[in-house]
């Protein structure tokens, strides 16, 4: 994208510092779900609110969203403290806050807590390889899935697990797997890596094929990843894999890794996700 035209994930991450930590921002129409701001694009908003403070102290490590409220369309308000700074890592809260109605006080929609860290050289190994797939060109891109505005934001190459073609209560494994990168292209940072982690349907249309309302309710992504990796990936695609492990009394959790083209793991991620019947 141009400097007259920035990219919609940049626009969407727009915040005015108002004092250190303390920022106010925008829902993007860019990014819109069905009820409130498409998930991935909350967890990025508070990241990079983290990583635009002044004191932030290496990259991020881990972060963990949990949704209390949805968010309206609007303004809001972010408030973002470094609760303790140790030598080389930086304990973060996050509070995301906006009136329920016009005239009416803030109150907390989104709680956060960030994890950064100065990284340092040390043995390293993966017992997590990525899987053999078709690359990404042999994969062909999917249309959105549903009339949602944040589903135009991503390029999508399904390799397993797509929808269920039929609504009928068929169970199957829960597992998905595709090629994903942002549309249009743009090179990868941690905010960016965070909104992808969000990137899957939830679990358990695919385990049993009945769309029944469900939503994340927290999310944690864990970053492999330094800055230089993320560089070294650039604007290409990566292959993100998730699986569900349990579904009961209204809740299941999704765990996730994310690899970059050359095969290596960028990021994990789990979240547990409210449904009902």
């Amino acid at each position: 994208m141009t400097d007259e035209q920035p990219h919609p994930l940049d626009q969407a991450l727009a915040l005015t510092a108002q004092a250190p930590g303390h920022y106010t921002g925008h829902t993007s129409a860019a990014y819109w779900n069905m009820v409130g701001p498409y998930g991935g694009i909350s967890a990025a908003t508070v990241l990079a609110a983290v990583l635009r403070h002044p004191e932030a102290l290496g990259e991020p490590v881990a972060l963990t969203v949990n949704y209390a409220a949805a968010l309206a369309e609007g303004a809001f308000t972010l408030q973002a403290v470094p609760e303790r700074t140790n030598r080389s890592t930086q304990h973060w809260t996050v509070r995301v806050l906006q009136p329920p109605g016009p005239g009416q006080p803030e109150t907390v929609v989104t709680t956060a807590t960030v994890l950064t860290a100065a990284r340092r050289e040390t043995w390293s190994a993966s017992d997590s390889p990525m899987p053999e797939v078709p690359s990404p060109a042999e994969c062909p891109a999917i249309a959105p899935m549903f009339p949602v505005q944040w589903l135009q934001r991503y390029e999508m190459r399904p390799v397993s697990g797509l929808l269920p073609q039929v609504w009928d209560g068929r169970e199957a494994d829960s597992a998905s797997c595709l090629w994903v990168r942002d549309a249009p292209p743009r090179p990868l940072d941690f905010p960016a890596l965070a909104a992808l982690a969000d990137v899957f349907y939830p679990r358990v249309w695919r385990r049993r094929a009945l769309q029944v309302p469900a939503g994340t309710v927290s999310l944690t992504v864990y970053f492999h990843a330094d800055a230089a990796l993320l560089a070294r990936t650039g604007s290409g695609h990566l292959l993100a894999q998730a699986r569900a492990q349990e579904f009961r009394a209204g809740f299941f959790d999704q765990s996730a890794q994310l690899w970059n083209q050359a095969g290596t793991l960028l990021a994990t991620s789990h979240q547990i996700v409210y449904y009902k019947e």
